[in-house]
This record gives C-alpha cells, structure tokens and sequence, in this order.
C-alpha cells in the first residue's frame, strides 16, 4: 500500500525568483499538488539537483556555481510537513555540481561536478551534516563536439542498488564510467576491472538508469537523443542495443535529458528538449531491450527532469524554460501518458523528488 499524500520536493535554478526549494503534498489519488513551504530566498544557490538519505529525515541540494563561489552541497534536516532546515554546507571541489547521489548505508554522498570534469566523495555524520570530500576523482579527455565535449563534463553520479558500484556518465569524453564503491569505514573509489563502456562519438552520455531487477542499464545521450541499453552484471556492462528516443523523421534541435524505468520494470520513459519538448516511452522486453511507443508532449518547455511515483500511477515533468510542473497520468499496461489536466507554476524547476 501507497500514502495516499506523498511529498514531494522540487529544486529550481535561483536568481529567477524562485526561493531554491520548493515542498508540495501530492495526492496519489487525484493527482493534485498542493504547496506546503520552500527555502527562504539565499538559503541555497541553483538546488539544481536533489537526493534524499535512506531515511528520508535529511536532504541533500547541490548548490550549482562556481568560479568565485564555488561549487557546494548544502545539507537539510526534513520536518514532519517536508519543511527543510539547513544543517551545513561543504564544497564539492569543482565547479557548477548538477548531481548528488547518497550510498545506500547513508554514509556518503557523492556529487558530480559538470564544469569541473570531476566527482567528489563527501562523509554524512549520523545528524545528516557533511564532512569535506575525502575523494576527487578527476576525468580527462575530449569529444568531437567542439563546444559542448571541449573537456570531460561529469553529468550523474549513480549507485548500483547493492551500492557496490558508481556509475558516472561524462558527456563531454563520450564515456560511461564504471567504479567500485568500497563501503568501508573510509569509503574508497577505484575504476572496475572494465573501466567504462564508450559511447557513440559526439553521443554525449547525461543520465543513466538501472532495471529494478539490477542486470540491465539504460543510459540516455543529450546531444544525439539516443538510448544505450546494457546488459550490466557486476560492474560489466555489454552494449545491448541503441535506439532514438525521438521518432522516426525527425529533424529538430535535440536536447536529450533524463531516463527512469517505472517501478514495475516493464517501461521506459526518456526527456527530450530542444525541438521535441516530450517524454518518449518504451516498453522493456523480456531481453532488456526497448520498443518504441510514442511520444507524448511535455506540457511545457524544457522538460529536464521528471519522476514517477512510487506506485507507477503518475509521472511529473518539470517544463525548466516554461515555468511549470505537469501531471500525467500512465497506463501501466501499454506505458502511456495522458495529461490529467493538473499543473502548477514553479519558477525554472529542474528536479522533483518523493520523499521516502
């Protein structure tokens, strides 16, 4: 059985006039949102990318600057009505983090730093503060794409279910990294016995997802729109397939952003920007692989994130350049969506997290 309230927390680019985190209630019944508090302006910088501790009393907001401010995780105790408080701030040692992840023991977060090409491993103490990193794991290397993969460009930081390994897309090298994460009482980062897997040229790999059942791995490409679908087993991966998340014909601006399997393992769903402003849907074959199933607007413009909740009932999409949030509702039994109707306005959401 499901809540039939879930939070939900959504972090936004600042200097818009957002306030940095916003708190709404969701009801899985109806699907309505309904706001509950945020962040008083200043407390934190562009929350562009949220992750929760396995407890869920604490939350963890990547602080997205860099250069003379440098960039941070900023640390949050949850309240009972989603309300957040901050505890402390460290600095991830590179600039402009678009991602955080906490290991499954809760110990550690690990935040991957885009302008910096690198990730950091920063200690969580019991009352959920961060301690400064104790690992900088640096990437080299460039991509065909002049502008975009002049350098290495960490873009996600994931934990394999057991927590036994990290992976860690960089767009700008065309590589999906792979680490072994010894959870010891020092965590300790090494690459694994087959370091990565390389994207297509130019591919520029952003988000990666995991199968429930942990032996398959989808990795989404931001600036061809392709999905890479591996066959991962204990930190091996093997290419399995390659299939546009755009259909057939199409010839706009791609922008390709996030990837997430519904909880019940047997759909797909990808965001695309740029031109498309969709969410593609797939359905997941008994091999791991994918077939393609539509695509259904977003609702809004620049749909860079979106979740679904814990009972596969609804996905959200957060429209960045449109200001909103959208509701849709997904048919489990063919993948997909229809826009229930409901919206709200977020200035330039970017993230959206249930809470646990």
């Amino acid at each position: 059985m499901f809540a039939q309230n879930l939070t939900l927390f959504v972090g936004t680019y600042t200097g818009s006039g957002s306030k940095g985190i916003y708190t709404y209630q969701f009801n899985t019944a109806t699907g309505a949102l309904t706001p509950v508090a945020a962040t008083d302006s200043g407390t934190v910088d562009n929350p562009s990318y949220l992750a929760l501790a396995p407890s869920g009393s604490f939350l963890y907001a990547v602080n997205e600057t860099g250069g003379a401010q440098p960039g941070a995780i900023s640390a949050f105790a949850v309240g009972p009505n989603g309300n957040l408080s901050l505890i402390n701030k460290a600095v991830t040692g590179g600039d402009h983090p678009c991602y955080v992840a906490v290991h499954p023991s809760g110990k550690w977060a690990v935040a991957g730093n885009y302008s910096g090409g690198n990730f950091s491993v920063l200690p969580l103490k019991e009352n959920g503060s961060m301690q400064p990193f104790t690992q900088l794991v640096q990437h080299s290397g460039t991509g065909p794409n002049r502008e975009r993969q002049e350098k290495p460009h960490v873009h996600m930081t994931k934990f394999t279910q057991d927590g036994k390994h990290l992976l860690v897309p960089d767009l700008g090298t065309d590589k999906l990294n792979v680490y072994e994460f010894i959870a010891a009482d020092s965590a300790a980062i090494k690459p694994a016995p087959a370091p990565f897997v390389k994207a297509a040229a130019g591919g520029g790999p952003r988000h990666v997802d995991l199968h429930p059942t942990g032996k398959y791995a989808y990795l989404i490409e931001e600036l061809t729109g392709t999905v890479a679908v591996y066959a991962f087993d204990n930190g091996n991966m093997k290419l399995l397939q390659r299939i546009s998340s755009h259909p057939k014909g199409y010839a706009g601006t791609i922008g390709s952003a996030d990837i997430h399997v519904s909880p019940d393992g047997k759909h797909l769903y990808a965001s695309n920007r740029g031109d498309a402003n969709n969410i593609a849907q797939f359905i997941i074959g008994p091999s791991g692989k994918l077939v393609w199933v539509g695509a259904t607007p977003s609702g809004g413009r620049s749909p860079r994130n979106f979740t679904l909740t814990p009972d596969g009932k609804f996905l959200l999409a957060a429209n960045q350049e449109s200001n909103n949030i959208v509701v849709f509702s997904r048919n489990a039994a063919t993948g997909k969506l229809t826009h229930t109707g409901i919206e709200v306005s977020v200035p330039k959401p970017v993230c959206l997290l249930f809470a646990k």
